[in-house]
């Protein structure tokens, strides 16, 4: 049965792919994002282009902090769920903007619960990420493993976005499904995201700059896995849950540029750089339970990954 949802962040990397998924399949998108400067605004509004005037889909410009936005947006017409994915985004960039990051992320994940509440609509889905589990030294992540010491302002306001959803929970009921994002991939990524960064250094012939010596380690989650879990969070899961969406293998930072230079056929120049503060030594999830759960079983490796990233960039820059 075909569903409305309102879809924040819905011009960006992940949002946008997943408000491609709902409409595909029957559903129809109430969009909202703020379209700031982070990257440029015209890149996120063409990921939504193909939607224009589509019956099934209506964009709002506008802020998750705005509460008066939100009443009007929410009191209109039924919504069956919001799917939470707007946020100030990036490690390094929270060390340099802390407020600005508990401002968006965290008082603005409090305005939407709070309106979703008061509108009375049950259920929100938001997106988290794998930075909470700080350096925890075991591995792979579980969600049940304590997140208790983030280690960068992004990471801290994740973590503090699952804590308030719990307490909407526990106080009104809502169902609060937080998910834990791994390093996601894919057509759309972010410019300044390092697959997209190295991908459009090695193919102009530039220096690549690596951090450390190369052996830091991460969970790297192509988008199509990662839609594939979200969409089983809005259709199955309930109650106060948090579930890992990852792919559950590591690859390390430097087998990841030489997978990108094989991938363009050119050698990478290394640039070596050292550790930055706030970056943590890897990330690897545990999705035994959204395997469980949601039915989750992330189908695409990174190889297979890294070369459709490939191709999609070739054919943004022919």
């Amino acid at each position: 049965m075909a569903g409305t949802y309102l879809v924040t962040g819905a011009a960006g990397f992940i949002g946008s792919h997943v408000t491609d998924r709902l409409i595909e399949r029957g559903d129809r998108v109430l969009g909202l994002d703020n379209f700031d400067d982070f990257y440029d605004p015209a890149v996120k509004r063409d990921n939504l282009r193909r939607w224009e005037g589509h019956e099934a889909f209506h964009m709002v410009e506008g802020d998750i902090r705005d509460r008066h936005l939100l009443a009007g947006l929410m009191s209109g017409e039924p919504i069956d769920a919001v799917v939470h994915l707007a946020a100030r985004a990036g490690v390094r960039p929270s060390l340099e903007q802390p407020e600005l990051y508990a401002d968006v992320n965290v008082r603005g994940t409090t305005v939407l619960l709070e309106a979703a509440r008061q509108a009375g609509i049950g259920r929100v889905i938001y997106a988290s990420s794998s930075s909470v589990y700080g350096g925890n030294e075991k591995v792979p992540f579980s969600e049940d493993d304590p997140v208790d010491h983030p280690v960068s302002p992004y990471a801290a306001t994740k973590k503090a976005t699952e804590v308030i959803a719990h307490a909407f929970h526990h106080l009104y009921g809502m169902d609060t499904i937080g998910l834990r994002f791994f390093t996601v991939y894919g057509p759309r990524q972010r410019p300044e995201m390092a697959i997209h960064k190295f991908t459009r250094l090695i193919d102009r012939g530039r220096p690549v700059p690596m951090f450390g010596d190369g052996s830091s380690q991460r969970d790297y989650t192509y988008i199509d896995d990662i839609v594939v879990g979200v969409l089983a969070a809005i259709d199955r899961a309930r109650g106060c849950r948090v579930y890992n969406l990852g792919e559950s293998a590591t690859t390390s930072l430097a087998e990841l540029i030489d997978l990108i230079g094989r991938a363009l056929g050119r050698e990478p120049h290394i640039e070596r750089q050292p550790l930055q503060p706030g970056d943590v030594p890897r990330t690897w999830a545990d999705v035994s339970r959204a395997r469980q759960e949601l039915g989750y079983d992330p189908q695409v490796p990174i190889e297979e990954g890294i070369e459709r990233f490939v191709r999609w960039y070739r054919q943004q820059t022919a």
